[in-house]
């Protein structure tokens, strides 16, 4: 397909206008035109751009991109080795990073819930990212631990009495740590993110509920797997997923 086109869809499709992200959205490096194979990935490392050009991408589609706010200017070193991948094999880079959270279908959110078996039946936080449901029956933290774990291939940290009977169970991928205590007020028994910070362990203490950090990178696999996944079946473009694993 053509690489305008594509970015025109995508663009479309994740409805990018809406919202104010630390980094632009959208195409962020320019590569040949004509697009047939895409290759997908959490984050645009050298490691997995290496991988992508040796299986002949022409396009890579990413979470974590470039150019984010407050970065350093100078194209040296890491960003120049970047840069220099991407151009000497003609590679595009799309990223998304809000849009791709907040999507309702093909979204980071969405897709881990639906791995989890959990179906979102309203948002919180201040622009609606997180995602909350309620159980039909309740299930114990260690159940949902071990259900987590499971999913992921990757055991989480756990802040909360395993034996505590869950009915509400809030969620959102990445770096939201940031979010428990939106969580807390829309009602959660328990929250589910991707990374912890020091105060987190106070407010699990001190509210009675219980939080779950899963890793940053484990969270949020699925979203840009399911968009690829998508493009293929649209566009009958190649598309493959790329896992750089990582500990965070």
């Amino acid at each position: 397909m053509d690489r305008i086109e594509l970015e025109l869809y995508l663009n479309d499709m994740l409805d990018i206008g809406r919202f104010k992200d630390y980094c632009p959205n959208g195409l962020q490096v320019e590569g040949r035109r004509r697009v047939d194979k895409i290759a997908t990935g959490v984050t645009a490392s050298l490691a997995f751009l290496e991988a992508a050009a040796q299986w002949g991408a022409d396009a890579v589609l990413v979470h974590h991109g470039y150019f984010w706010r407050n970065e350093t200017s100078p194209i040296t070193g890491r960003k120049y080795r970047r840069l220099k991948q991407l151009f000497d094999n003609e590679m595009s880079l799309f990223a998304y990073h809000l849009p791709l959270d907040d999507h309702p279908e093909v979204g980071n959110n969405a897709q881990l819930g639906a791995r989890l078996g959990l179906i979102g039946d309203s948002r919180f936080g201040p622009d609606g990212l997180g995602w909350i449901t309620t159980l039909p029956m309740p299930i114990t933290l260690a159940h949902f631990a071990a259900q987590v774990e499971q999913t992921l291939a990757r055991a989480p940290m756990i802040l909360g009495d395993l034996d505590t009977e869950l009915r509400r169970i809030a969620w959102c991928t990445g770096g939201a740590q940031n979010y428990f205590e939106a969580a807390i007020d829309a009602g959660a028994d328990v929250y589910l993110t991707g990374e912890i910070s020091e105060p987190t362990t106070h407010i699990a203490l001190e509210s009675g509920v219980a939080f779950l950090a899963a890793g940053h990178h484990a969270t949020e696999r699925y979203g840009v797997q399911a968009l690829g996944a998508h493009l293929s079946e649209r566009f009958d473009v190649e598309h493959l997923f790329i896992d750089i694993d990582n500990p965070v």
